[in-house]
């Protein structure tokens, strides 16, 4: 850790960058009102490193020819990245962030490639041209660090729809346990580099970022890719059970307490492939009444469904369910600065 090195703090909420240090354990970390707040190192993730303030030799001066036998060559000292508490265990992430959030229509992305462990990361990041492969980036993570993988403006959106990671996790110069090597395969939802609101603020990142998991607490994600088989048999039988399980869709934002609910079928499935769009319709219904339910004994309680703009059949069928099975319920348009046109509020009374 050294200064100009961006770092979050660890058992709380916030992070700066490293002005100074006190002594060998504390650390002045300048956060974004401003301020130096005194942190103990232990308690400092070094999220971001500057390489350009390292501090380095100068070159020695010649000597003149001398008869006395020359000193053995100085061997250099590696600087590894201190360990982390609970860092043993695998979380890496895949994350894209706009490089001006107030421009989401023309503003340019950078794509990151997030360490959160103690592990190195030997990785390949790619994206599928049919049924073959291409390399976008290839080299070493640092523990504990963000890499920028690549920036990439809106023209190549469709070479993103469907990438894949790899990578094998090691540790250098010291004994570690043993990880098996990862390969994911994931669906990226290229709308969501339109929509604002799909960005969202993360540990990692001062701007918002749409943040992927590629491996949580040891264990890789679902691929995504359908076999032939796996399509044939969704058509034939048209049964839930056969189609993707759902992902996580339930986010609580900030001290208001207001469930988020991306009601949106990009967000519900991995894959479509087979369903009619009644289908799709009835099973976004399901997800809002299975919501809607969970939470109708819980009075003043905000939900805010997002459902999108388009053609405004989704929004309708809500309004439906919510005259003829809520009537409980109050609705309205959710905040237009935060959610454009595309979503509803319903407060539980």
């Amino acid at each position: 850790m050294k200064i100009g090195d961006k770092v979050r703090f660890l058992s709380e909420i916030g992070g700066g960058i490293v002005k100074g240090f006190q002594g060998k354990d504390t650390v002045l970390v300048e956060d974004a009102d401003g301020f130096d707040i005194p942190m103990p190192a232990k308690e400092c993730v070094v999220i971001e490193t500057d390489d350009y303030n390292m501090k380095r030799k100068s070159a020695p001066a010649p000597k003149a020819e001398s008869p006395i036998k020359p000193t053995k060559p100085e061997i250099p000292v590696i600087q590894r990245q201190a360990e982390v508490k609970g860092g043993d265990t695998l979380n890496v992430y895949l994350a894209f962030v706009p490089e001006d959030a107030k421009a989401i229509s023309t503003t340019p992305f950078e794509a990151y490639l997030v360490n959160d462990s103690n592990y190195y990361l030997y990785y390949t990041y790619l994206n599928a041209e049919g049924k073959a492969w291409k390399v976008r980036s290839h080299g070493v993570v640092e523990p504990n660090m963000k890499f920028l993988l690549e920036e990439f403006d809106k023209s190549v959106l469709n070479e993103l729809e469907h990438v894949a990671v790899q990578f094998v996790a090691f540790k250098d110069g010291k004994s570690f346990a043993l990880k098996p090597a990862v390969s994911v395969e994931m669906r990226i939802d290229t709308v969501k580099f339109y929509k604002l609101h799909t960005f969202r603020e993360s540990d990692f990142f001062e701007d918002p970022a749409l943040v992927y998991d590629i491996v949580r607490n040891d264990t890789p994600v679902r691929q995504v890719h359908v076999s032939a088989e796996d399509i044939k048999d969704a058509l034939l039988q048209k049964q839930y059970a056969d189609k993707p399980k759902s992902q996580t869709i339930v986010k609580r934002g900030g001290g208001n307490q207001i469930v988020e609910i991306d009601l949106h079928i990009g967000e519900l499935l991995d894959d479509t492939r087979g369903m009619s769009n009644s289908e799709m319709l009835n099973y976004q219904l399901d997800k809002f009444r299975e919501v809607m339910d969970k939470y109708q004994s819980k009075r003043e309680q905000k939900i805010v469904f997002i459902h999108g703009k388009g053609d405004g059949v989704l929004r309708k069928a809500i309004v439906e369910e919510l005259k003829r099975k809520y009537s409980n319920c109050r609705y309205q348009d959710a905040s237009f600065q935060e959610y454009g046109f595309g979503a509803t509020m319903v407060t539980i009374k």
